[in-house]
C-alpha cells in the first residue's frame, strides 16, 4: 500500500475536491424541483464517487499488487545475475535501485533521475523522497544527453518515467543516445501507462497525463529502435522491450 498512499498524497486536492463537488450537486438536487434535473445531478454525484475510488484502486492494482516494480516479466529477457552494467531511469521517484542493489550486488547499477520533470514540483515530492530515499549514487540526466560511453550498457530500464518528457523531440532523443549507449545484445526496457480507454475509464482526465501507443512507437521508431515485445503488466500499464 506505500505507493497508493502516496498517490492518494499527491492528488489529495483534487480527491478532497471531488468529494466537496459530489455533495454539493447531491445537495443541490434537494432544491430542484424538476425530476430529470435531480436525476441528473444525483447520477453525477455518484459518478464523481466512483471514479475517485475507482481510480485509488487501479492506483493499488498497477503500483502495489502488480509485477511493475516486481521485474519478474523480465525472466527469459534480462538475466540480472549476467548482467554487468545497467542504468535505471526515473522521474523523481525511485522505489526500485536500492531493491535491484540489495537483490543484485555485483549489478554495476546507475541511478538516473530526469531533470527537471513534472514531480519536482509537486508538493508530496519530500514525503515520497522520505518514503523511497534517494540512491546516494543517483545522478541527474537531460533527455537529449546520457553521460555515458558508446556501447557500454546491458540494460536501460525506464518505469513510468519516460512520458515525463513532454516534448516529442526529445523523446527521440533520449532514445537515440540510449541506442547509443546500449550494447548490440542489450535491451531497453519500458513500463508506462498508455493513454487509451482503459486509463481513460479509471484515471478520467488523468490519461491525458500519459502517452498515446502511437506516440510511443512513433518516438521509438524516429530513433532507430525496434519494440520486439510488448506485454501487458496489467489493465492499466504495457512493459515495451526494445532493442537495436
Amino acid at each position: 500500500m506505500k505507493i497508493t498512499k502516496l498517490v492518494v498524497l499527491f492528488n489529495y486536492q483534487k480527491i478532497v475536491l471531488g468529494f466537496i463537488v459530489s455533495v454539493l450537486l447531491c445537495a443541490l438536487s434537494f432544491w430542484i424541483n424538476s425530476t430529470p434535473v435531480i436525476l441528473i445531478l444525483r447520477i453525477l454525484s455518484a459518478l464523481i464517487i466512483i471514479n475517485i475510488f475507482a481510480s485509488l484502486l487501479a492506483s493499488y492494482i498497477l503500483y502495489d499488487h502488480s509485477d511493475l516494480y516486481e521485474l519478474k516479466k523480465l525472466k527469459g529477457i534480462v538475466d540480472w545475475n549476467k548482467t554487468e552494467n545497467a542504468i535505471l531511469v526515473h522521474a523523481s521517484f525511485d522505489p526500485l535501485s536500492k531493491r535491484l542493489e540489495e537483490k543484485y550486488p555485483d549489478l554495476n547499477l546507475t541511478v538516473c533521475d530526469i531533470f527537471e520533470n513534472r514531480h519536482e514540483q509537486e508538493k508530496g515530492i519530500e514525503t515520497s523522497k522520505k518514503v523511497f530515499p534517494p540512491n546516494p549514487k543517483e545522478i541527474k540526466i537531460k533527455p537529449d544527453h546520457l553521460p555515458f560511453e558508446n556501447q557500454s550498457h546491458d540494460v536501460i530500464l525506464a518505469i513510468t518515467a519516460l512520458h515525463e518528457i513532454l516534448d516529442h523531440d526529445q523523446r527521440v532523443l533520449f532514445f537515440k543516445e540510449a541506442k547509443r549507449i546500449l550494447k548490440d545484445d542489450g535491451v531497453i526496457i519500458v513500463s508506462e501507462q498508455f493513454r487509451d480507454l482503459t486509463n481513460f475509464l479509471f484515471f478520467n482526465i488523468g490519461a491525458f497525463h500519459f502517452l498515446s501507443k502511437k506516440q510511443w512507437t512513433k518516438s521509438i521508431s524516429e530513433a532507430g529502435l525496434e519494440i520486439i515485445e510488448n506485454k501487458k503488466i496489467t489493465p492499466f500499464a504495457n512493459m515495451l522491450t526494445l532493442k537495436k
